[in-house]
């Protein structure tokens, strides 16, 4: 197996059954043995025919009569992703490997299909994608689904709507956040600079940096537990809380455990911090990764948040509530996310309003409750917090102070947008319980 017929493949699974990408790519990898270069082929090749299926299905749309195999639809896909997005990539060689593949995982018939569409898009230069402002065009040349396309464009006007969706396509770094339990953001350089990683400080925070090539797993620092892989994003909930030694704390929603582990270097690993999740085996990976940090102070839990046990009631200084949500925010590093039925999010408010109301009964008076997610939709964020504090005449919206360049939010909610600082989307909501 090659890179390209393992790209086919995820693409397939994905198609198929709804497997994420990269879970399905990492499977394949460790069972055939694929070379690294190969590997990095079949990555950026899955990743760039998710990123850019509308546009990719455009340039086909005039060579294609009637239906596809699924086979021979991603194959097609994929070989003109090499074509319309790759320069590395001699078009013969994407051309020919389309065929080969073809033959082996349909039939003959189709790869002479396959060969004379591929020998007529590459005859002339590609159509231009369409430029328009409209949601079609948009949603065309950036590959997104029109509703969400239309939904972006409502709220952030046209400049912001292409920046957001040209986010999207980009190949984010992997975030790296300083763990200073275990060191300074000098030493985890100097670390980092001894192995020859390839790295840079990854603003919009300090104590990140920017893996740019290699696996975080493969970095003897991250074995020692010098650094953890977290998005600067995600640890607003946590720093806009300004959480203090001795504090008792829950993470409600904790795995993989990102923000707890940042909570607990925070409160200088002094306190009790609670951190719940529904699957044990993803508490039992947040165990490890908080004994690989030298984290001591959390506590693990098996429970569903919209039903917190009677003992949580009126007992954390901060419960955090990074709710599960559509993760529209984090569509570069899982571009499948973007391709969700709309109908399938239509339950995600009500499960995070029950969620938050429930953890509302946790907070002790005076104490604070930060409401997170990944997603940019209002319906998910906005309209959620507005609900609960409609309904909680004992709950107020706080300010949210952050370093620069972030700043403040005087009226305690924020949505940070990818294209404003690099970061994954993230909304925030802080709140403080009256006395």
């Amino acid at each position: 197996m090659n890179g390209r017929e393992a790209a086919v493949r995820a693409l397939l699974a994905w198609e198929k059954r709804g497997a994420w990408s990269d879970a399905f790519l990492d499977g394949l990898f460790r069972r055939e043995k694929l070379p690294e270069r190969e590997r990095a082929l079949a990555q950026r090749l899955c990743c760039g025919v998710i990123q850019n299926l509308t546009a990719l299905d455009f340039y086909l749309a005039p060579y294609v009569r009637g239906s596809l195999q699924s086979p021979v639809r991603a194959i097609l896909r994929c070989a003109v992703y090499q074509l319309a997005f790759l320069d590395r990539i001699p078009p013969s060689a994407a051309v020919d490997t389309a065929v080969e593949m073809t033959k082996a995982m349909a039939n003959p018939a189709a790869a002479r299909v396959v060969n004379a569409i591929l020998r007529r898009l590459t005859s002339a230069p590609l159509p231009p994608l369409p430029q328009g402002g409209d949601a079609e065009s948009l949603a065309v040349r950036y590959s997104h689904p029109l509703w969400l396309t239309q939904l972006w464009l409502d709220r952030l006007g046209e400049a912001d709507c292409r920046r957001l969706l040209a986010a999207d396509n980009e190949i984010p770094p992997t975030a790296l956040r300083v763990n200073r339990l275990r060191g300074t953001a000098e030493e985890v350089s100097d670390a980092l600079t001894e192995e020859n990683a390839a790295f840079s400080p990854l603003p919009p925070l300090p104590d990140f940096f920017a893996l740019k090539e290699g696996r975080a797993a493969d970095l003897s620092a991250f074995r020692r537990g010098l650094v953890t892989v977290q998005d600067p994003a995600a640890a607003l909930p946590v720093l806009c809380a300004e959480p203090k030694p001795g504090m008792k704390a829950l993470d409600a929603c904790a795995a993989p455990g990102g923000k707890t582990f940042l909570l607990a270097q925070e409160m200088e690993d002094r306190g009790e911090i609670l951190a719940c999740d529904l699957h044990p085996n993803k508490l039992e990976r947040l165990r490890t990764a908080a004994e690989r940090l030298g984290i001591r102070s959390i506590r693990t839990q098996a429970a569903d948040a919209r039903r917190p046990a009677e003992e949580w009631k009126n007992a954390f200084d901060l419960v955090l509530a990074d709710v599960p949500c559509s993760g529209m925010g984090v569509i570069r590093k899982k571009p499948e996310i973007r391709w969700k039925p709309r109908e399938e999010l239509a339950d995600l408010p009500g499960i995070q309003l029950e969620i938050l109301r429930s953890l509302g009964d946790c907070v002790r008076p005076g104490g604070q409750l930060v409401y997170s997610t990944c997603t940019l939709l209002e319906a998910e964020n906005e309209a959620v917090t507005a609900a609960f504090l409609a309904e909680r005449g004992d709950f107020r919206a706080a300010p949210i102070h952050l370093p620069p360049p972030l700043g403040d939010a005087p009226e305690g909610r924020r949505t940070l947008w990818p294209f404003e600082f690099g970061t994954d989307g993230f909304y925030l909501c802080r709140m403080i319980r009256e006395k």
